[in-house]
């Protein structure tokens, strides 16, 4: 099943006009880690996410990095830093968002909206994970 929610940007660099994905209504598909896939998050990154915590940034590197330059992801593949009791606007840190977070779809459509096989494999993850969320309560 498909679920568009679109809205109308212009492109930057052509200036045509572009149909994105509404992302205020997604489950955040892009939140979940695809084999293969990598979020990079950079010093600016960390410090973002340091402010907003009011942490140190070596504090951000121990609690929420994975390696050098990723997050930690939860069991079923999600950022640590999404939210589970949410359908959408699950992102936790969505003012401090890592830059790569900010920029996709990268004055694309989106990717997981478009491709049947990226949505086949991260709807059944992201029902699994809300649906454990709301079994807890």
């Amino acid at each position: 099943m498909r679920y568009m929610f679109l809205w109308i940007r212009k492109n930057k660099t052509t200036h045509e006009c572009i149909t994105m994905n509404y992302c205020n209504y997604c489950p955040g598909y892009c939140c979940y880690r695809l084999k293969g896939s990598v979020l990079l998050i950079d010093s600016d990154d960390i410090n973002r996410l340091a402010r907003h915590f009011l942490i140190s940034d070596g504090e951000v590197r121990k609690r929420f990095m994975e390696n050098k330059n990723t997050f930690k992801v939860k069991e079923d593949g999600s950022c640590i830093l999404q939210s589970s009791n949410r359908m959408i606007k699950r992102c936790s840190v969505h003012t401090a968002r890592p830059k790569q977070c900010r920029r996709f779809p990268y004055d694309d459509t989106c990717p997981y909206l478009e491709r049947e096989d990226l949505l086949t494999a991260i709807q059944p993850r992201v029902e699994r994970s809300l649906k454990d969320s709301w079994l807890k309560k």
